[in-house]
């Protein structure tokens, strides 16, 4: 089966019947990979691609970063800006924006650019060179994926295949001219699913920095 995420797909997936049910992304905590490999990272400006529910965002707002959150979908960005008002952030260490990220110019570069398990509308290897292109000199950027295969146990989450990724794809795509990869892993671990079961997860976490 084929899928299209765009605007339609992603207003859907957020709908209150979908965010509220167990297990489901919108009160997941903020992605491990990010706290390992930003933590050593000075505050500057971030953009947190395809934001979802905001944990990411808020995450690093509240390590001293300005963030940019940027997704496609309205009701994610109401959900993420509930969550930010709730965690005690104020002011402005978070710009909320709707917008489709296969389309959209930020205007400028940022110190660090994230983005964690998106599903653009465009093939992934193109998405993450678009959004590579948007971080500064001396900037990160720091990709979190869904591998190809699920971890062998326990309850595997199939993604279907344009929502996958391999780690061997997204650092053939980063030139070894222009970039120093720190960071090409994969992981296995799992998650809180519905009905209190465990789902398996296959990540691929890459980081790399921009030369001068």
């Amino acid at each position: 089966m084929t899928h299209r995420f765009d605007q339609d797909y992603w207003q859907r997936h957020w709908q209150p019947t979908a965010g509220h049910r167990p297990g489901s992304m919108a009160g997941n905590p903020p992605n491990p990979y990010l706290a390992r490999e930003a933590a050593g990272l000075a505050p500057g400006t971030a953009l947190d691609a395809g934001c979802g529910a905001g944990a990411e965002a808020i995450w690093l707002a509240t390590r001293g970063w300005r963030v940019t959150a940027v997704d496609i979908a309205a009701e994610a960005l109401t959900r993420a800006a509930d969550r930010a008002s709730a965690a005690g952030l104020t002011g402005t260490p978070i710009r909320w924006v709707e917008a489709d990220l296969t389309g959209w110019e930020p205007g400028v570069r940022f110190d660090l650019v994230t983005t964690h398990y998106a599903h653009p509308a465009m093939p992934h290897l193109a998405f993450y060179r678009r959004i590579g292109g948007w971080v500064a000199t001396g900037g990160t950027l720091l990709i979190v994926g869904h591998g190809h295969t699920p971890h062998p146990g326990g309850h595997g989450h199939h993604h279907p295949a344009e929502a996958t990724v391999t780690l061997a794809d997204i650092t053939a795509g980063l030139d070894v001219a222009e970039w120093e990869i720190h960071t090409a892993q994969e992981h296995h671990r799992g998650i809180p699913g519905p009905g209190g079961r465990t789902v398996a997860l296959h990540d691929v976490v890459v980081r790399a920095t921009r030369r001068p």
